[in-house]
């Protein structure tokens, strides 16, 4: 059963719609923001700013990064508290990586990140927590961040209360009501502590109440961090404001507040031009705005290109033969993580190279170039150098998706932009941090393996915005530093050192020719198949690539009730159903390795356009760190039995019940034998007979997608495996013989009520020793579901509700039964996992699943 009803297209549109509708709302925002900068600042140059941003003292910037550290020390007290909370204690090292990476990245983002909410789930899932006590780390920590702001804003409003200009609200004439309704939601909160026993329901989950001790240093830790994060800005002001720090912190709190409900990333803008209006009576604008940019350039920008540099770094050393093994475990985690933070970093980057090529160069170093670098060569350079900048922030997204292209561009921009630098205006900070961001991505070429166009990747709403608000970003920049110049026609074509604004106005034009010619590019993209059951053609397609697979699972596709995704080259295919938002996968991609993991990437990239879970059911351990590039968590679904065909004998005591099982049926009149594809369609009436006859005793109806079903044209397509007495059939499988004789597996598996007993042990023992005597290497016994979890305390919710499960819950699925019987046989055991996005999706998910298995959700509550 695949649906994509309209429901679900609906409910997705109109997500989509909502989604659109806020980004474009934080652009407005965005805009608005400049402009009450650029009104604020009408008498001041750009210069102005730089020189008072130059005339910070040493003392202060040294004291500002060190409250930025000891800010960041306090963050981690975030999550200690959350693991205390949820009574799973974690190394503080462990809390202090995820800490540093989640906040390093979050605070940039601002509360779209949902306080660092992937990065959280991908790390202490790694460390055996559940997806219950990681959402409810995460809301603790959400929490936390909130509480604490509402605590000290609160108090702040109260004890030092300015009034609010009617150009930020028109509610609030004064912050001392705000304070007021900022203190009631924590006092409310800490007296749900004291007199509420029940946990608090959100949907399916539930949140246990912070006890009272704990939140009550909850709120004290966390106020703290608002205090520290206050006095990093508040350090770079100029010593002669007259600016107490309580007054101060009151304009801080407000700005932060306003900055945070924009959801523009960190507030940026908005958070600056609460800042300007409210403080520009007091402080030179000029000043405010140099202390503004040294905050941003510190608590932001800093800790991200240390995370940066910190990644790079350990790239090289895992390259090392001996490394600990607390190493060996970060690196796990930092494979996933390198690639967002070097996304990130290179968007940063072509950030850099748009803001230098929309500014002035210094006057003093042009001076410095004139003796040495021709002037066509100065202005092909400062051109070239925007347009490597917005190559950067289109390129960033690709190298999230893992696209070598992406990556082999990024890095000849990097590296292009660091020759661009030195020859535009000797800009050397900006040649070294762009440097440190080509050796960092030089080290990480293994992550970054999709043979892909980066042309035809769908760009989210989120990156579009982004990409938008940067162009904004630099062009007002640009004409806020030329607001002196007097524009003309003639400005277009003027070249001289000195020519500041003709060339920031050419390179706007160029950079606006790049992200134009890039939207046509996309418009002529190839459009993206949309799902469907296959036919005859892509089924032989499936024949041919099964024919040179190792990968049984493959002969599932010709049940047709799967659509199915082919490579490019059709060289391999992943079939796959639609059930809800779930667009799950039929185990791995099958076909040529070299193939399979693009084919992923382009099945994540189809569920994302129709806003779909991507899943991938039953998959092995081959492709798992592709599935973590995919952004998917693990959930163990059991373990597949496969028995070594070399090794297998009926000789031994452990044996006996096998040999007395092949004597007493062989006595009844029993016999095996093989039918050929071609021999099976004379004996169709009677194996449908039997499947009925086996349907109807088992009080159960025919499943689907991962499993086979009575299918006439699908059984003509293998040979099956008979049991006969009294020249009747009476019971029967369908046989996969593996590609170069590597795997023998069975499906469909019927046998008639009246069967004698144990006959489905005298049909596998015979294939086996068949398969063996024809040179098989492995028998596939199938799935056990449930087994093999975990069941010890801090194993994760679901592996001990599944071991609970396998041990208890016979009179619903005897998980343990089929366990029993298949080890008889003496397999050797591999996992089988659930890929899919964690958190409150999973119960959807799973639910999703067990309807398209079940073909709907009668036959998941029937049978």
């Amino acid at each position: 059963m695949m649906t994509i009803g309209k429901n679900g297209d609906m409910a997705g549109m109109k997500k989509k719609l909502l989604h659109g509708a806020g980004l474009i709302f934080s652009l407005s925002l965005f805009a608005a923001a400049l402009f009450i900068i650029n009104l604020k600042l009408k008498e001041y140059h750009l210069q102005d700013i730089l020189s008072s941003l130059h005339e910070i003292p040493a003392f202060s910037l040294f004291l500002a990064i060190l409250l930025t550290i000891l800010n960041y020390i306090v963050l981690t007290g975030y999550d200690l508290l959350a693991s205390r909370y949820i009574r799973h204690p974690l190394k503080y090292s462990r809390i202090a990586i995820t800490s540093f990476i989640s906040y390093s990245i979050s605070n940039n983002m601002g509360v779209m990140m949902l306080g660092g909410a992937p990065i959280r789930y991908r790390l202490y899932s790694a460390w055996g927590l559940s997806a219950v006590e990681i959402a409810r780390i995460i809301v603790f920590c959400s929490l936390s961040l909130w509480m604490g702001f509402f605590t000290l804003g609160g108090f702040i409003f109260l004890l030092e209360p300015f009034n609010i200009p009617l150009s930020l609200s028109s509610h609030f004439t004064s912050v001392r009501e705000i304070g007021l309704i900022f203190l009631m939601i924590p006092g409310g909160y800490l007296l749900a502590g004291i007199f509420r026993k029940r946990p608090l329901k959100i949907g399916r989950w539930e949140f246990p109440l912070i006890p009272p001790g704990l939140s009550f240093f909850q709120l004290m830790v966390y106020s703290l961090d608002w205090a520290l994060l206050g006095s990093v800005l508040y350090v770079l002001l100029p010593s002669n404001s007259g600016l107490s720090y309580p007054e101060f912190m009151g304009i801080f709190m407000l700005a932060q507040f306003l900055g945070m409900i924009s959801n523009v990333p960190g507030g940026l803008g908005v958070f600056e031009s609460v800042i300007i209006v409210l403080l520009s009576s007091s402080i030179q604008l000029s000043a405010l705005l140099g202390a503004l940019l040294a905050y941003r350039g510190i608590y932001y920008v800093l800790p991200l290109i240390v995370s940066s540099i910190m990644l790079g770094v350990f790239e090289i050393v895992q390259r090392r033969r001996a490394v600990a093994k607390t190493i060996r475990v970060f690196g796990r985690l930092i494979t996933v993580l390198t690639p967002n933070v070097l996304t990130f970093a290179v968007f940063a980057g072509g950030v850099l190279l748009l803001i230098s090529g929309a500014t002035p160069a210094l006057e003093r170093r042009l001076v410095l170039l004139r003796d040495f670098i021709p002037l066509p060569v100065l202005e092909v350079s400062h051109f070239l150098g925007s347009l490597a900048g917005a190559g950067l922030i289109i390129l960033a997204q690709g190298l999230q998706r893992r696209i070598e292209a992406s990556y082999v561009l990024t890095l000849i921009l990097l590296g292009a932009g660091v020759v661009f630098s030195l020859l535009k205006g000797f800009d050397y900070e900006e040649a070294i941090i762009l440097s440190i961001m080509f050796c960092a991505l030089l080290t990480a070429r293994r992550h970054f393996y999709r043979k892909a166009s980066f042309i035809r990747q769908r760009y989210t709403p989120g990156w579009t915005a982004a990409i938008a608000a940067v162009l904004i970003c630099t062009a007002w920049l640009g004409f806020f530093s030329y607001k002196h110049i007097e524009y003309s026609g003639n400005l277009w074509w003027q070249f001289a050192f000195a020519g500041d604004a003709p060339r920031f106005l050419r390179a706007t034009v160029g950079t606006a020719c790049v992200v134009l010619f890039f939207v046509i590019g996309r418009l002529f993209r190839p459009v993206a198949p949309e799902p469907s059951l296959p036919g005859r053609s892509d089924l032989e397609k499936v024949s041919a690539i099964a024919t040179i697979s190792q990968n049984n699972l493959a002969n599932l596709a010709f049940l047709g009730d799967k659509a199915l995704l082919f490579s490019e080259g059709d060289s391999a295919f992943i079939m796959y159903g639609v059930e809800g938002r779930s667009w799950i996968a039929m185990g791995d991609p099958i076909g040529q390795e070299k193939e399979t993991a693009e084919l992923a990437w382009r099945f994540r990239e189809m569920s994302d356009r129709h806003n779909g879970w991507t899943v991938f059911y039953e998959v092995g351990t081959e492709n798992l760190q592709v599935y973590l590039d995919l952004g998917l968590t693990f959930i163990k679904l059991g373990e597949e039995g496969r028995l070594l065909l070399e090794t297998f004998s009926l000789e031994g005591h452990e044996r006996r019940a096998m040999r007395y099982i092949l004597h007493k049926l062989n006595r009844e009149g029993c016999s095996f034998e093989v039918i050929t594809p071609e021999r099976i369609s004379a004996i169709l009436p009677e194996l449908k007979r039997i499947s009925d006859a086996w349907l109807a005793e088992k009080n159960t109806r025919e499943k689907g997608f991962s499993l086979g079903f009575f299918n006439e044209d699908y059984l003509m397509r293998f040979p099956a495996a008979i049991v006969k007495k009294e020249d009747k059939i009476i019971a029967f499988a369908n046989i996969w013989p593996g590609t170069g004789k590597e795997e023998l597996s069975i499906d469909l598996m019927r046998y008639l009520p009246d069967a004698p007993r144990g006959i489905m042990d005298y049909l596998f023992i015979h294939l086996i020793l068949r398969g063996k005597q024809e040179g098989y290497k492995w028998f596939n016994l199938g799935m056990a579901p449930l087994s093999g979890l975990e069941d010890r305390v801090l194993a994760p919710l679901w592996s001990r509700l599944g071991a609970f499960v396998f041990r208890h819950g016979e009179h619903f699925y005897n998980c343990q039964g089929l366990r029993q019987y298949k080890e008889k046989f003496g397999p050797e055991w591999k996992p089988k996992y659930l890929a899919c996005p964690g958190g409150f999706a999973l119960p959807l998910i799973l639910a999703n699943i067990a309807s398209l298995v079940s073909r709907g959700l009668k036959g998941v509550i029937t049978k």
